[in-house]
């Protein structure tokens, strides 16, 4: 199957509106609502009634209303559900055409995870020794883990012969001064040697 880039670049998607709105579909959700309203009016006015209380109906009304105006907002405002592990998106192996937006990138979060420590603590010594070395120091002790068995903690004399001087002195000795972007980088190539 041969795909022109006019065919991969061309936007083919039809237009998301009133299209998908059955007809009615205004009349039938107001519809809904005053029924849901209704339903719940009553079993309010019945329980108060139960208790003892007076409440004005039009009160009662109101706050039902109300609550049901703050529901739709929220619902209109939740992010998407997570896809489903292990569900395809079509069985032709191909992507249906459109993107979600709205979708969370792990990528962009691990590396926000990383750039906003370092661009807050970049000339404070102190947030650099508090907020990032320990997380240096965890990712250290997760390679050192995963591939040697052993932590700084459980076999320190091991875990400093495989991180090497220059890194062990650097995880262990807080810094005089925030670390400069060359600095990291050896820093971060000394750990993917691990």
């Amino acid at each position: 199957m041969s795909t022109s880039i006019d065919d991969l670049l061309g936007s083919g998607e039809e237009p998301v509106g009133d299209a998908e709105r059955p007809s009615g579909g205004r009349a039938r959700g107001l519809l809904r609502t005053a029924a849901v309203t209704a339903a719940v009016v009553v079993v309010i006015v019945v329980g108060l009634r139960a208790v003892g209380l007076r409440v004005p109906i039009w009160i009662i009304v109101a706050g039902v209303l109300a609550v049901l105006a703050v529901r739709r907002v929220t619902a209109a405002l939740s992010p998407p559900p997570p896809p489903r592990a292990g569900v395809r998106a079509s069985s032709a192996g191909e992507e249906p055409g459109t993107w979600n937006w709205s979708a969370r990138d792990a990528l962009r979060t691990a590396i926000n995870g990383w750039e906003r420590p370092l661009d807050w603590c970049a000339d404070n010594r102190e947030r650099f020794t508090e907020r990032v070395l320990p997380r240096l120091g965890e990712l250290a002790d997760e390679r050192l883990r995963q591939r040697h068995g052993v932590t700084r903690e459980s076999d320190p004399a091991r875990a400093r012969a495989l991180l090497g001087e220059p890194l062990w002195t650097f995880l262990g000795t807080p810094a005089r001064r925030p670390p400069t972007p060359r600095d990291l980088a050896a820093i971060v190539a000394e750990l993917e040697k691990i």
